[in-house]
């Protein structure tokens, strides 16, 4: 028999932050997101994926 390693009340807690915060959950999701994608990603699209991080500090220094 498989016991829960987390209690009721952690999960509960849990998914109250989580509610609360989705704007961080959603920004922690995308940057982890972005990691895996940098890590598989080919020289080319590596070369793309740099052009438009250029293009994006452009556009926020602005």
């Amino acid at each position: 028999m498989t016991e829960k390693k987390t209690s009721d009340a952690q999960l509960k807690a849990s998914r109250k932050w989580q509610e609360k915060n989705k704007e961080q959950m959603k920004h922690v999701r995308n940057r982890s997101g972005a990691k895996g994608y940098i890590k598989n990603a080919s020289l080319e699209e590596l070369e793309e994926l740099e052009q438009l991080i250029e293009e994006r500090k452009k556009s926020l220094s602005n």
